[in-house]
């Protein structure tokens, strides 16, 4: 039977795996896209998570097209039967300037309407049931932020709202700012987190779990590096990071050398060895830690073919015992933030 979480203090009943789509319309065509939905779909899964800037590897001439191959999907879907998540870009004065709008995003007003009119387009539906901030704005002052979103809440085109790549200062800020001014507040932050990057326990944990906040974290398998495939004596060219390390592109190569170097190498082979003990693929162990804290409502998960989700939907079955989490402690200790 599938066990259902709660996101923060919401009424959002999702399962405890997300399926991501950030490859529906780069790495997956249309027709493969349809195959991994609908493969999610048998499994019981009723979370699906998106943004206006996907697919990745982010370009202009293809923005808003995952949200657009999720909307034909949905036709004929029982949209009730689904909690659909989308984003709004963050700020150009961020982690990097997204190729939409010109180059000019901000999380103020303005952008926030534009971005989840065109969101509501695309997927074909009247509503989206969490809304998230992809990134920070650092300059536009989070009540301006909070205002517009609680506006969305107000006007029925989205539930509720969440932010994403945020520290806990930021997030603590937020919640305190929403508290003040009686609005709506984030339920949620998608951050990365996995047994190669566990820095969301040092502070942000905290902050979730005293707020009932909830984690959805993202690149539960390292984008990939957790299977074990980057530790192989051959590696194919059109894996995610090698395709990454080839371009021209300093934020791409910078994205390369984080999630594959020698300590994540280390600590990946370290935790391909105790799945080997376990007896399950690393995948499953790698998505399992990541539903392990009760901070988390849900993790999300994606690939470029249907075929490639079974492992991960193998964690729905399996719980870690203390003495696993005991072990992957030690290995966190021994080799600390392969990731930085």
């Amino acid at each position: 039977m599938m066990e259902y979480r709660y996101i923060g203090k919401t009424g959002l009943r999702v399962t405890p795996i997300c399926l991501g789509t950030m490859s529906f319309g780069s790495w997956s065509d249309e027709n493969e896209s349809f195959k991994i939905m609908d493969k999610a779909i048998d499994r019981g899964i009723n979370f699906f998570d998106t943004a206006e800037l996907y697919p990745v590897p982010p370009k202009a001439e293809y923005a808003g097209l995952t949200e657009e191959i999720i909307g034909k999907w949905l036709k004929g879907k029982k949209r009730e039967n689904l909690i659909i998540a989308s984003k709004v870009a963050g700020a150009a004065n961020g982690w990097f300037v997204p190729p939409i709008r010109n180059g000019m995003t901000a999380i103020d007003k303005f952008h926030i309407k534009r971005a989840v009119e065109g969101s509501l387009k695309r997927l074909g539906t009247d509503y989206i049931d969490l809304y998230q901030m992809h990134w920070p704005d650092t300059v536009v002052p989070i009540e301006e932020s909070l205002l517009a979103f609680d506006e969305l809440v107000c006007e029925g085109k989205v539930r509720y709202i969440g932010t994403s790549n945020d520290s806990a200062y930021g997030l603590t800020k937020a919640n305190e700012t929403s508290k003040r001014l009686g609005i709506a507040r984030f339920e949620s932050i998608q951050n990365n987190f996995s047994l190669n990057n566990p820095r969301f326990l040092d502070e942000l944990a905290e902050v979730c779990k005293k707020e009932q906040i909830s984690c959805l974290p993202y690149s539960p398998i390292g984008g990939g590096v957790l299977s074990g495939k980057y530790n192989m004596d051959y590696v194919a060219e059109d894996t995610r990071f090698c395709e990454y390390a080839m371009q021209n592109n300093p934020r791409m190569k910078a994205m390369a050398q984080r999630f594959v170097n020698n300590k994540t190498l280390e600590t990946t082979q370290r935790y391909v060895n105790l799945a080997k003990e376990l007896g399950i693929s690393p995948v499953t162990l790698a998505v399992a830690y990541s539903m392990h804290f009760d901070f988390v409502a849900s993790t999300i998960i994606g690939a470029r073919y249907a075929h490639q989700l079974d492992a991960s939907f193998d964690a729905l079955r399996i719980k870690l015992s203390d003495e696993t989490m005991r072990e992957i402690q030690k290995i966190q200790s021994e080799i600390m933030y392969p990731m930085g």
